[in-house]
């Protein structure tokens, strides 16, 4: 995620302090993973470096003096920009799973075994994101709906990778 778009984002509504911008992030992108205060300011300093924010005012506060942030037009038009970007897809081509697998059949370890733990581990976060999905609103639900797809495609791959071990294991004794 880019959280200077994001920040960005949010300043559209209009002029908020570094305190609120953390605030609404968290609130709306950040239960898992909130910001660090000095990653806003941080933040805030580079997009005002940049021209995309500039000071919209600075009021006393019982430290040091506390900035008001608000999004300028070129602000506006790097989060259009970044929005119209489609993201990358992931393909995963560097797994670790993967790489476990295939180095647990290479030292002649059970690579059964390790897709099994991998499997119940799997399935313990599936159970644990389908009761935050239950107890979420709309955003939560649908955060874990896109934890849950990924979670579900792993799960496809481990039972595939399963039924082909035997052959998998010829394959890399070469």
């Amino acid at each position: 995620m880019s959280i200077g778009h994001t920040l960005l984002g949010l300043l559209e509504s209009g002029p908020r302090h570094g305190y609120d911008l953390k605030r609404a992030f968290d609130e709306k992108f950040g239960q898992d993973r909130p910001l660090h205060y000095g990653q806003v300011y941080s933040t805030m300093s580079r997009l005002l470096k940049n021209g995309l924010v500039e000071v919209d005012g600075i009021e006393p506060g019982g430290g040091p003096e506390r900035k008001r942030y608000a999004i300028t037009d070129a602000g506006i038009t790097d989060v259009e920009r970044w929005l119209a970007t489609p993201e990358k897809p992931e393909p995963y081509l560097q797994s670790t799973l993967y790489t476990k697998v295939v180095l647990a059949l290479l030292t002649r370890r059970d690579a059964a075994d390790i897709l099994d733990t991998q499997r119940s581990e799997h399935l313990r976060m599936m159970r644990i994101l389908t009761d935050r999905k239950r107890r979420g609103d709309l955003a939560d639900q649908l955060i874990c709906d896109h934890a849950l797809f990924h979670l579900e495609a792993d799960l496809r791959w481990l039972e595939l990778t399963a039924a082909r071990l035997e052959k998998l294991a010829e394959v890399v004794a070469k």
